[in-house]
């Protein structure tokens, strides 16, 4: 695997490539990242994996400084898997050149983009950065992060006509989505979150095969939930797949969820 920190070493690495395979990271490589990459060698493509926390999608500084870093262990695990490039640029080095702004239209401005301002500007201009330079013909998505995911689909999917692919939510034994956040969690949090987990399972298998659709009151579940897990849900609600509009049942949709525990935002959708 050859290590790349500069725009130019990249380009001339990458530049007689014509199938790549682009995994963008913030780090934190688990299982979730892991099964991105397999999926891109499935194809046969030459893996690029990108490892870059992007300061400009962090609402508090704080958060950004407290993001969990381990380059070394990330190296080793990309290594092992056998991934052709890492790329691990500074952030004066992404960001030396002026880019277009993104500005979200106001029916976008939902689920975490209403409760997080600014942040999704701030993963369309860094993942806008990477696309220009890693023309990739695919780039592999994880689902947990789903709202980041159609975003970039739609606006930066159709900008550089690249296949931008959906790859399942991988959960630990307990139900978790895997995520690099979850390393600030202690257990007792953990223990909550399953719990929590198990329960938004329910209630999705509960809506399918049991048709409790008229039944639903998504109002008095969230007040249940914060009662009994003493936490702060930001949002729970069924959105369509397909555009993220609230849903009336009557296509594919999703149940998502942001809340905070143990003074960590953690995201989901099932």
């Amino acid at each position: 695997m050859k290590i790349i920190k500069n725009i130019f070493e990249l380009n001339k690495a990458i530049k007689n490539y014509k199938n790549i395979g682009f995994v963008p990271t913030m780090g934190g490589i688990h299982k979730g990242h892991i099964s991105l990459i397999k999926n891109s060698k499935k194809m046969k493509a030459e893996t690029i994996v990108s490892i870059f926390v992007n300061p400009t999608q962090f609402n508090k500084k704080k958060d950004f400084n407290n993001y969990p870093r381990n380059i070394k262990k990330d190296i080793s695990i990309l290594k092992k898997l056998k991934v052709n490039y890492l790329f691990l640029p500074e952030v004066k080095e992404l960001y030396k050149e002026k880019k277009e702004k993104f500005v979200l239209k106001k029916s976008e401005k939902i689920l975490c983009a209403k409760f997080r301002k600014g942040h999704f500007e701030g993963v369309l201009d860094v993942m806008n950065r990477l696309l220009s330079l890693i023309k990739s013909k695919h780039v592999f998505m994880g689902e947990k992060d789903f709202q980041q995911l159609f975003l970039i689909k739609k606006i930066l999917g159709k900008k550089y006509k690249i296949k931008i692919v959906n790859c399942p939510t991988i959960r630990d034994k307990n139900k978790i989505a895997l995520s690099t956040r979850n390393k600030l969690l202690n257990y007792k949090s953990i223990k909550k979150i399953s719990n929590i987990n198990l329960k938004l399972l329910k209630l999705k298998k509960d809506l399918v095969f049991k048709n409790y659709k008229k039944q639903i009151n998504l109002s008095k579940i969230i007040t249940k939930i914060e009662m009994n897990y003493k936490i702060k849900i930001d949002y729970l609600e069924f959105r369509d797949e397909k555009n993220l509009k609230l849903n009336e049942f009557k296509q594919n949709y999703r149940l998502f969820i942001a809340y905070t525990i143990d003074k960590v935002r953690l995201i989901d959708n099932f």
